[in-house]
């Protein structure tokens, strides 16, 4: 490969490992963000409320924009469109940091997602065009997929930084930029705005690289020649494609809809297991001893925050380690299994077994088994979705590559299936769900939607359409 192509695998792996960093922000943050922002206890009503919109509303958004976003991409080009996205959500996330208010962190998690939902779909169709070999395209779509875990780990990390230093962060002030919104920062110091600051990061590369990227060869090929057919979304539902946009839609939903309805749960399941609470107790006795006098509740509060936050983005890292092998896994198994079916079965049939034991036993019962249990739901999960970024590009024509992907990601994933991080809160709160506490009985509401879930992607595997073999990705 030439300097180029490999520039061009470098700012893909940038985004994508961002794409991510922003996105598992919010479980990290949004127990800390919602006590200081809203008041609310965990557990009732209203938390739950806000933790579902602050989920849900944004993959809507997301949802809507990114299949626009799709469609931009088919019309005005892959470079141009994927440069904008990272800009875009780089700037919601440092934003947010500011927050004032829930509305105000709600609005700039739209933001954000709307950029991460833009940004996965020009950077497929981009890469899949720069690489048309087969062989090369999957190597080279499943290994820069990898780093979507590299940044899962890398927030988890950040946070925890955050969470050991904030207290010796400059403490910051509402800009002038965004007085607009109104409102004081509270705790300036808090570890969940710098978290969330800190995903201006991408923004910084791609300034320096973007001059040197180059367009798709194949886009620009038949855009020059005046060859390059419109975008059209009811194409996507044209006899020859119906079939392949309704079953992707639907398994990309189910995809999401483990990872935001379970795995993504596990911030706020933490709490519930015996050994966090008593370190949270073993926390608040050290800081009583050294100070001689019991502690006011808001202090002690914050110090439980801090320690269950501490292990939330423990658990975290170990999830996306286990999400990193999954992608790894997969970009080896995709040069070496043809039946597309067949590789995401792979994934698919432990995952059905395993991920609704490890949130209905593991998740309430013992901290370590949950480090065990993660791993490999992390692993089986977000194997998947490096599947996706493989297959949609060799199933759509050139002109329908972003639109067709981004109809699939957007409307089946970010819309449909991050839905189920609103379902598991909402169902949650039941009474008739098991449990004496919230996170226990979010514990197993995870568990039952991930058999949910996982039993109706394997169903819907057989009627998924295999791609022409040695499809190029560069014909139309």
């Amino acid at each position: 490969m030439s300097s180029t192509l490999w520039l061009i695998c470098i700012i893909a792996s940038i985004g994508f490992a961002f794409d991510i960093y922003e996105l598992l922000m919010l479980p990290l943050v949004v127990r800390p963000a919602l006590l200081e922002l809203t008041g609310a206890t965990p557990g009732s009503p209203e938390f739950a409320m806000w933790v579902g919109r602050l989920f849900y509303i944004p993959a809507v958004a997301g949802g809507i924009f990114g299949l626009l976003g799709g469609w931009l991409t088919d019309r005005f080009g892959r470079r141009r469109i994927l440069t904008y996205s990272i800009l875009l959500y780089a700037f919601g996330a440092f934003a947010a940091g500011f927050s004032t208010t829930v509305w105000m962190l709600l609005f700039f998690r739209c933001l954000v997602f709307v950029g991460v939902c833009v940004e996965f779909v020009a950077a497929v169709a981009w890469l899949a065009e720069l690489f048309p070999h087969p062989k090369q395209r999957e190597k080279v779509l499943g290994y820069t997929q990898a780093f979507s875990s590299i940044g899962g780990l890398m927030v988890a990390l950040a946070n925890g930084l955050c969470v050991a230093y904030a207290a010796n962060f400059p403490t910051i002030g509402l800009p002038d930029a965004l007085n607009v919104f109104g409102g004081q920062i509270s705790d300036g110091n808090a570890a969940w705005r710098f978290t969330l600051m800190s995903g201006l990061l991408p923004a910084i590369p791609l300034i320096v690289i973007r001059p040197f990227l180059p367009e798709s060869p194949t886009w620009q090929k038949l855009r020059d020649t005046g060859t390059l057919k419109r975008p059209s979304i009811t194409e996507l539902f044209s006899p020859e494609l119906r079939r392949t946009t309704v079953v992707t839609t639907l398994m990309f939903a189910c995809s999401f809809g483990a990872a935001f309805g379970a795995l993504q749960q596990i911030p706020r399941i933490v709490p519930g297991l015996p050994q966090v609470q008593q370190q949270v107790s073993a926390a608040i006795k050290s800081q009583e001893q050294e100070t001689g006098k019991t502690l006011p509740v808001p202090l002690q509060k914050k110090i439980e925050s801090q320690t269950v936050q501490k292990v939330a983005a423990d658990v975290t890292k170990v999830q996306e380690i286990g999400g990193l092998i999954g992608r790894l896994l997969f970009a080896v198994l995709a040069v070496i299994i043809v039946s597309r079916r067949l590789l995401i079965q792979v994934f698919q049939i432990p995952g059905l077994i395993l991920i609704p034991f490890v949130f209905a036993y593991m998740a309430v019962k013992d901290l370590n088994l949950l480090y065990f249990g993660i791993f490999f739901a992390g692993m089986l999960t977000v194997g998947q979705f490096s599947f996706w970024g493989n297959y949609l590009p060799c199933v759509y024509p050139v002109h329908l590559r972003g639109t067709g992907e981004g109809f699939a990601a957007n409307i089946g994933g970010r819309l449909i299936g991050t839905s189920f991080a609103w379902l598991t809160s909402v169902i949650a709160v039941q009474s008739w769900v098991p449990g004496g506490s919230a996170p226990v009985k979010l514990a197993y509401t995870a568990a039952g939607i991930a058999l949910a879930v996982y039993a109706a992607g394997f169903l819907l595997s057989f009627f998924l359409p295999q791609p022409k073999e040695e499809s190029d990705a560069g014909q139309e």
